[in-house]
């Protein structure tokens, strides 16, 4: 929970108040750009993780979760600030770390089964693991993002900087 609670401070300190480049830039063709990543990351909130969690301890591994779509932000965030998103997704995940406190989730708990539709049998222990990785991910891919604005302008230190993919040798 330290780590998830700290997340949208993080993208906020990264994202807030910069202009369209570095919100809307991305690093490769169909990537995430960070306006899309926090968008993301509000609709797992909602979505994915605590529902998972309540699933998982309602029905065990007798039915698979719900499927995640992990392109809903797109349509969710149409014509909102990145001010707007970082403080709904503040917002959010405040409500969903205080419902995961309020659970008082047991060890014994956090080893029963769910259901995964893509990836079978996981754990309550590896989907809020996941969660803290999920959350770590997309902070590198902002990160990676905002980087590749400056992919050409770093001229010879590109192949000094591991956020860049490095040049093919043949």
């Amino acid at each position: 929970m330290d780590v998830l609670r700290r997340t949208p401070g993080a993208l906020t300190a990264m994202l807030e108040g910069l202009g369209a480049c570095w919100v809307e830039g991305r690093y490769g063709e169909g990537t995430f750009h960070p306006f899309d990543v926090v968008g993301h990351l509000i609709h797992a909130d909602q979505a994915d993780w605590i529902p998972r969690v309540r699933w998982i301890l309602e029905h065990g591994e007798t039915a698979p979760f719900e499927p995640f779509d992990r392109y809903a932000m797109y349509e969710a965030s149409r014509g909102k600030s990145m001010r707007r998103l970082l403080a709904e997704f503040a917002s959010v995940r405040e409500g969903r770390l205080a419902e995961l406190a309020a659970l008082n989730l047991s060890e014994s708990q956090l080893d029963l089964y769910g259901q995964h539709p893509a990836l079978g049998r996981v754990t309550m222990r590896q989907l809020l693991a996941t969660w803290v990785a999920h959350d770590l991910n997309h902070i590198h891919q902002v990160a990676k993002a905002m980087a590749f604005q400056y992919e050409e302008a770093v001229g010879p230190w590109r192949g000094h900087l591991g956020v860049f993919p490095k040049a093919d040798s043949n």
